[in-house]
């Protein structure tokens, strides 16, 4: 819900999490803010989520979801909007591959991330989470590629692990640190070369006849 408090827009916000660490963080930190009449968290499935939202912002999940879940995931986001709510869906994808078998394909450094880094992820191309997002019932407004910022998000977070070598070493021990120092190396080197990508799709709930809500422009998505 946006409103207005002494000229200022501001939202009445509530996120869902299954990372405990996660959950922790963003409540020490909504405290030290002030804003707990504001913002609020719950350490929840967001597939028993119910409600009302006039917006949602999906942000590093996406990938975590599975190939054979992604429609069931827009049509659960599309329960929770009102009509003509917005979207915001955030996330990393690969290049659209001609054949289901092909799609399902891993190499063998992707072997490694799903072993070590991320068990159970995977990656869909951009153009069928379009299709799923108006299967669900969404109009598309905006695809934004964000494969260049990735890239350097990636290496500044592989040199500032390297900066801290000590202390995430005392943290997590030495081999963490290198399997988490080469991979956060490789998807910054995969993103600068493309073969993975990163895309920001901005779509509302399109439920009856008419124009969206939306600005006319990017400038005005931006604004």
């Amino acid at each position: 819900m946006i409103s207005n408090y002494l000229g200022q827009q501001w939202v009445q916000a509530h996120g869902v999490t299954l990372s405990q660490n996660q959950y922790d963080f963003a409540q020490e930190k909504i405290k030290r803010l002030g804003l707990e009449d504001r913002v609020s968290i719950e350490l929840r499935d967001y597939e028993t989520l119910t409600g009302s939202y006039d917006k949602i912002s999906s942000i590093g999940m996406f990938e975590h979801i599975g190939l054979d879940n992604m429609g069931r995931y827009f049509e659960k986001m599309n329960s929770l909007l009102r009509d003509r709510g917005m979207l915001l869906n955030h996330g990393i994808a690969r290049t659209a591959k001609a054949s289901s078998k092909a799609k399902r394909k891993i190499r063998p450094e992707r072997k490694l991330i799903l072993k070590f880094i991320f068990p159970g992820s995977e990656l869909d191309s951009i153009g069928r989470t379009v299709d799923l997002l108006q299967i669900a019932g969404f109009e598309v407004h905006d695809v934004e590629g964000w494969r260049a910022h990735y890239a350097m998000t990636c290496k500044a977070w592989h040199d500032a692990l390297v900066l801290n070598r000590d202390a995430a070493i005392a943290q997590v021990g030495s081999e963490k640190y290198r399997m988490w120092l080469l991979y956060l190396a490789g998807v910054s080197i995969g993103f600068t070369q493309g073969s993975i990508h990163l895309y920001q799709v901005v779509a509302s709930k399109h439920a009856a006849k008419g124009l969206s809500e939306l600005p006319l422009t990017r400038e005005g998505l931006y604004a």
